[in-house]
């Protein structure tokens, strides 16, 4: 009898990564993700954690969104339908921005590359995909553009840690734009700026390079057809592995994440969420005089409220998602997340508290299943990683 299950899914409906096989072969466990069936870790949550802080690790992030704006006026439409100005990036250039909701809140926070003066990539999370394609079709109506959902089409892979740029150095059959030999297209590739990104092939198949990620440590990720992403994973894992390259879970990605201070949606970023509350008030451009969605219900928001800050505690129990925040008189605020961190050995949580004790040094308490546990206010990102 013949599979009745649309490809790429899962018996229960799931969606598999272009990844799914390799992932199964290397003993990975899985969670759903937004509807996928992603890879939670492979071995051990905490090795992948200090693989990626001391070596690298390479994640599968296929479930990501990529919607493509193309068209005469596609900057001005992003303008318009984000809350930063995206024309004024360069092509090859990458800038973080929001989605935001007219009343303020957020809908989702996107990556934006320019890979062309009228082509924009943006990269969306996996469970706002259709509200992020959505909005950006009705918001570039107006606009000499088209909006395309790309999503299926991309695969994406993540290289990250202190050693990616010798590996993806390494990498045999990769063939940079615009470099006469194998020489130029190494050096491009180091001179590549962070939040910049270029073109080039591997193995024939084309590939978007961008020096980004989301772990606090330097790397690069690799967009790729779906077809061509299984045998790039393997032979990048294959190039890596002398230097200490490992394949790392979403477990580990969250508490890199934690670690570098990135919040995530549906933690720290909500459609109740205004940009200022989640410290994200330098992303919007209420400095520039063009016009965009949400901008009026931002320039009107109340001061104070509820803010995002980090805290940190001593000995080994965590707050989770969820866990109230303590001060003198009661509670002041909600753990969005936390873990114990495997870099700094203590627990450290990212929280929204009331406006008048978030400043750094503030001592508060975190309630964990009835216990009182100390806590501080600490600046963000918890970690930063060594320069040389």
């Amino acid at each position: 009898m013949s599979d009745p299950r649309p490809e790429g899914t899962s018996a229960d409906g799931a969606r598999l990564s272009p990844l799914h096989d390799r992932h199964v072969a290397a003993g990975a466990q899985f969670t759903d993700f937004a509807g996928w069936q992603m890879p939670v870790r492979y071995a051990s949550d905490l090795e992948e954690h200090h693989a990626v802080r001391e070596r690298a690790g390479l994640f599968d992030l296929s479930h990501m969104a990529e919607i493509l704006v193309v068209g005469p006026e596609a900057a001005e439409a992003l303008d318009y339908a984000l809350a930063g100005r995206l024309s004024a990036i360069a092509v090859g250039q990458a800038k973080y921005s929001l989605l935001l909701r007219r009343e303020g809140g957020i809908v989702d926070d996107v990556v934006v590359y320019r890979t062309g003066e009228d082509r924009f990539l943006v990269v969306a999370n996996a469970a706002n995909r259709d509200a992020a394609v959505t909005e950006l079709r009705e918001r570039s109506a107006p606009f000499d553009c088209e909006v395309q959902d790309e999503s299926d089409d991309i695969a994406l892979i993540a290289l990250q840690g202190p050693r990616a740029a010798e590996i993806l150095e390494n990498l045999d059959r990769l063939d940079i734009d615009g470099g006469p030999d194998a020489e130029a297209g190494t050096a491009a590739l180091r001179a590549l700026r962070y939040y910049r990104a270029l073109r080039g092939d591997w193995d024939g198949h084309r590939l978007l390079i961008a020096r980004t990620g989301y772990t606090g440590e330097d790397g690069f990720e690799l967009y790729v057809s779906p077809d061509a992403a299984p045998a790039l994973w393997s032979e990048l894992l294959d190039t890596g592995a002398g230097a200490g390259l490992v394949p790392a879970g979403l477990a580990a990605r969250d508490t890199l994440r934690l670690e570098a201070g990135m919040p995530l949606y549906g933690h720290e970023l909500t459609a109740e969420t205004t940009p200022a509350q989640a410290g994200l008030g330098r992303v919007v451009a209420l400095d520039q005089k063009q016009d965009f969605v949400g901008r009026a219900a931002v320039e009107q928001a109340p001061e104070g409220g509820r803010v995002l800050v980090g805290l940190a505690a001593e000995g080994r129990r965590a707050g989770r998602a969820g866990y109230p925040v303590l001060g003198d008189e009661g509670v002041v605020g909600v753990v969005t997340s936390g873990a114990l961190s495997p870099t700094l050995g203590h627990p450290i949580a990212l929280a929204y508290v009331d406006h008048g004790v978030s400043a750094p040094g503030t001592e508060l308490a975190l309630d964990i299943r009835g216990s009182r546990v100390p806590a501080a206010v600490v600046e963000l990102p918890f970690y930063r990683r060594p320069t040389d």
